[in-house]
């Protein structure tokens, strides 16, 4: 027998009425955050960061593919790694159906990694994925945008801290450094220039984690007590 309180119909109705209220408050102030995060000031990159792609090798203006804005995933696959991380595959799962809208709305997508561009590929024919990913391990843009560390540096930059939260309290395995870490930074190119607008780590990216927004609303929520439960999801027992 169930211990969660139960009510009748218009008791329920009473406190969905009060939490609707909590609801639109939240909402405004997303909305206020929303206005804040595009209010930042942009950084000018000067900095001629090299990707290898399917189609030859690129520059960071090259991955907007003609649009004015540029999202990109930081998906956390190193060259030490056989396979992509879990997590990131299922953010991967969520956006590359979306895309296609975002490309239609002025807005490139791009997911990079520090695998090589071989290893990339092969696991997105595994997962079935169409968005592009691109390798960036011939530069330091990973470094650059706190996705990738050696342990020096992830000790010594305090923004780092601040940015991944508890990723950075995490210790790292000395035999699989540099570390790995995921995020998502934007990017605007303005006559001809790029400027960097934007990145979230951690807990600030999880709203890009799409399968968590329909679980907290879910009766159980995200009912993690017994730990990491998702898998890849070509990995899940049918």
């Amino acid at each position: 027998m169930t211990t969660h309180t139960t009510a009748t119909h218009e008791e329920w109705l009473a406190a969905r009425r009060e939490l609707l209220d909590a609801e639109k408050e939240h909402t405004r102030r997303g909305d206020e955050l929303t206005r804040r995060r595009q209010a930042l000031p942009w950084v000018r990159i000067d900095k001629d960061y090299r990707f290898d792609t399917e189609d030859g090798e690129a520059t960071l203006a090259d991955l907007f593919r003609g649009r004015s804005q540029l999202i990109v995933h930081h998906f956390m696959f190193g060259p030490h790694m056989a396979a992509g991380c879990p997590s990131c595959s299922s953010v991967a799962d969520g956006y590359d159906g979306i895309r296609v809208h975002l490309e239609n709305h002025d807005v490139a997508m791009a997911t990079v990694s520090r695998a090589p561009l071989a290893a990339l590929s092969a696991y997105k024919r595994r997962m079935g994925w169409d968005f592009p990913w691109v390798s960036s391990g011939r530069s330091d843009f990973n470094f650059d945008f706190d996705v990738s560390f050696t342990e020096d540096r992830l000790t010594d930059v305090d923004r780092a801290e601040g940015l991944h939260h508890n990723y950075a309290r995490t210790p790292m395995d000395p035999d699989v450094l540099p570390a790995e870490l995921p995020g998502m930074s934007a990017f605007v190119l303005d006559d001809g220039v790029v400027f960097h607008t934007y990145s979230a780590y951690a807990r600030g990216a999880d709203v890009l984690w799409g399968m968590y927004q329909w679980l907290d609303r879910a009766p159980l929520g995200r009912n993690e007590e017994g730990g990491q439960w998702f898998r890849r999801h070509d990995e899940y027992v049918a």
